[in-house]
């Protein structure tokens, strides 16, 4: 059950709208099903005599002498408005049970508490199976405003028990760093513009996308308009300092023609100019190279420092590991961004899957996933997928977005913990999507047997604990092909096997040997690090900034961009 609080100003323009055909003709015999007082607030709805004129007085009857005690002024968003919805597949409720729903709702709010015979007036309005719609004048009979403080979170509490009185569907608990969520309005306008996501969803999309690959705050608003967003930045009249921006979507307007803009906080929590400014750096992109010595280095270095995440989510640094959690979301919108193949569209819904996991009532420490985030911006200006590299990487998310799941989950943050679920299965049927092929493709260039029988014995001396899962394990053939190629790079391999065994625990591991082929693909090559270390970069080498990633739009808004959560 949903609840969502708003206010405005217009009473009569509300009613009109509650009691109407609504904007698709979706509404259904409107009417109260629960008021202040059933037998004096007039049911448009129902009764023929009565009219929205009539209703708004009697509503407004507060409202009025507190605006002739105020010399005409009437106090400022005085109409309170709470539509409550049940979960699809919900079971169908009563009249007297919505009326129930309501009652509750406007006590649990503080607009109305039981048995305060000055409370504000209220109405609920019925107009569908599956939802009410509560709006109150919020001036009680003494002439004083409600004490509504933190009303939306006090309804969602109120829902959570309701929902388990009632035999509905639970949903889970929020914590006030959610995203706003597209309005009925803006929901409408997508849909008669033949868009499958509002405009504010799409912005958020591309401005994730492009805050996780560029390096500082202006490349941030250069990159948002070269994708023909609109972007109005809000100067400090002392400072001269940006301190805040709205974007506007590529044809998204008013009635007047004029754009329509969403403040970057308004967007999401940590799109704004200050939670920004915790993620990028000025001092980053003086260091950055035009090209990288080793074309597969952003894949390694980011598989990496995903590991390390690993070992801080189970640090009990709960600021530090929600600021690697903040920095695996950027992650995964470049890693979605520099791969191709048809499993690009499962990263995508990961990264978008995981936004409402990246961010908490935990306050992130950025500072201490620098090197996560310095590695993953890598990745935008990266110019070839390796290959095996680049499935190791993606093994890598796969296991994060499951300990990032139980990491939240152990903490209570239920809707996070479901975000992060949803962004490992995303991430899982990518993986698999990519990875079938290359261990396909690595057993079927097996080395000879003698080499295998090689390898099983450095298996059995360096892990035997787990020597028989491994060996028993389908992938052990893909495994003897990459032990061979790590073996041609310069390393030996009972000492690889001892690494990358110690790097984390195996008894769990359903598929030990698939995991040390990944870990091991991640190694770098051992020859080529010999090579490049004998080499001398001149001081004039090809070392400078480049101005800006090639960040391609997540996807238009005619795309299909996956649930929105």
């Amino acid at each position: 059950m949903v609840p969502d609080v708003s206010t405005g100003s217009d009473t009569r323009g509300l009613i009109v709208y509650l009691f109407g055909p609504g904007r698709r003709d979706e509404h259904t015999d409107p009417h109260i099903v629960a008021a202040w007082d059933m037998a004096g607030a007039p049911d448009p709805g129902r009764d023929p005599a009565a009219t929205y004129t009539q209703l708004a007085k009697r509503l407004d009857t507060h409202v009025d002498l507190r605006t002739r005690e105020l010399g005409g002024k009437k106090p400022p968003q005085h109409v309170w408005h709470c539509p409550v919805r049940t979960a699809p597949g919900d079971r169908y409720l009563t009249d007297a049970e919505w009326a129930e729903v309501a009652r509750r709702i406007v006590h649990a709010t503080g607009v109305a508490p039981e048995g305060d015979e000055k409370a504000c007036r209220w109405i609920a309005v019925r107009h569908a199976d599956d939802h009410i719609h509560i709006m109150a004048t919020t001036v009680r009979a003494d002439g004083r405003r409600p004490r509504t403080r933190r009303d939306g979170q006090r309804a969602q509490a109120e829902c959570r028990k309701i929902e388990a009185e009632f035999g509905l569907r639970r949903l889970k608990s929020g914590d006030l760093t959610a995203p706003r969520t597209p309005t009925g309005a803006e929901r409408a306008k997508a849909e008669r513009q033949g868009q499958t996501v509002t405009a504010r969803h799409w912005l958020r999309e591309q401005a994730y996308a492009v805050a996780a690959a560029v390096r500082t705050e202006a490349d941030y608003f250069t990159v948002l308009q070269s994708l023909g967003i609109k972007v109005k930045t809000r100067i400090g009249p002392e400072t001269g300092d940006v301190i805040g921006y709205s974007l506007a979507a590529p044809g998204d307007t008013n009635a007047a023609g004029e754009p329509v803009w969403y403040g970057g906080s308004k967007l999401a929590p940590d799109l704004s100019i200050n939670r920004l400014r915790e993620r990028l750096s000025d001092q980053e992109v003086a260091d950055h190279p035009r090209y990288v010595a080793d074309p597969t280095d952003p894949w390694r270095h980011t598989t990496t420092a995903i590991h390390a995440a690993r070992t801080v989510l189970d640090s009990g640094d709960d600021a530090a590991a929600q600021g690697y959690l903040a920095a695996f979301g950027d992650a995964l919108y470049n890693i979605a961004s520099a791969t191709t193949g048809p499993h690009r569209a499962e990263l995508r819904a990961a990264a978008m899957a995981f936004n409402r996991a990246r961010r908490s009532a935990t306050r992130a420490d950025h500072q201490a996933a620098t090197a996560l985030r310095k590695a993953a911006k890598e990745l935008a200006y990266a110019s070839s997928e390796p290959g095996g590299l680049a499935i190791a990487l993606l093994f890598a998310t796969v296991h994060l977005a499951r300990a990032a799941a139980k990491w939240h989950e152990q903490r209570g943050h239920e809707q996070q913990a479901a975000a992060a679920e949803e962004a490992f299965r995303h991430l899982q049927a990518g993986y698999q999507q990519a990875a079938a092929p290359v261990l396909a493709d690595l057993a079927r260039r097996a080395p000879r047997a003698a080499t295998a029988r090689r390898f099983e014995q450095d298996v059995r001396a360096t892990l035997p604990d787990h020597a028989d899962r491994i060996l028993a394990d389908p992938t052990w053939t893909a495994l003897t092909t990459t032990l061979a190629q790590a073996e041609t790079a310069g390393h030996k391999p009972r000492r690889l096997l001892a690494k990358v065994g110690a790097q984390r625990e195996l008894d769990s591991a359903e598929r030990p040997a698939e995991i040390l082929n990944w870990r091991i693909t991640a190694q770098p090559n051992r020859r080529t690090q010999a090579a490049r270390s004998r080499s001398t970069i001149s001081g004039t080498s090809a070392r400078s900034a480049t101005p800006h990633p090639p960040v391609a739009p997540v996807a238009t808004r005619s795309e299909e961009h996956g649930r929105h959560r």
